[in-house]
């Protein structure tokens, strides 16, 4: 039986793949921007799209897609920078500790049943005040509780 929690996994790489050029291009729908679709497209723009910069460009990605389907980017919601860093963060350490030679598919379903594809993944490195604050939504902060990976 299934948790509420269980990922919802990828059967083949072409979702993953229209999922990281969707995100690019901006025309996915809101519905599709999942959790499980952060984490996907992020794994495949650093796996296949070597040509952006995701530390410096994944943040203006994802605020204008944000835009694009109607959202806000301000204090209470939409983009979450330290979020976006740690998993960031947690996807690079996944790739490194993973071997090569699966599919995209295989890879991204791997990352999203491991502890880093969690949604709550960044909550053992800081307390909720500290990730809830606007200083931690608009720009990285230091996590209090645990040292990142």
């Amino acid at each position: 039986m299934m948790s509420d929690d269980a990922p919802r996994l990828f059967a083949g790489d072409a979702e993953i793949e229209r999922l990281g050029e969707g995100l690019v291009a901006r025309d996915l729908a809101r519905e599709d921007w999942t959790h499980e679709a952060h984490l996907a497209a992020t794994t495949y723009l650093l796996l296949r799209r070597r040509d952006l910069d995701l530390d410096a460009e994944l943040p203006g990605l994802i605020r204008r897609f944000n835009e694009s389907v109607g959202g806000v980017n301000d204090d209470s919601q939409g983009y979450h920078d330290t979020i976006t860093k740690v998993f960031l963060a947690g996807i690079r350490h996944y790739l490194a500790t993973t071997g090569e030679g699966a599919s995209l598919a295989e890879t991204v379903n791997g990352l999203l049943q491991s502890d880093m594809g969690r949604r709550d993944w960044p909550r053992r490195f800081y307390s909720e005040e500290r990730l809830s604050s606007v200083a931690a939504r608009r720009g990285f902060v230091v996590p209090d509780l645990a040292p990142l990976p």
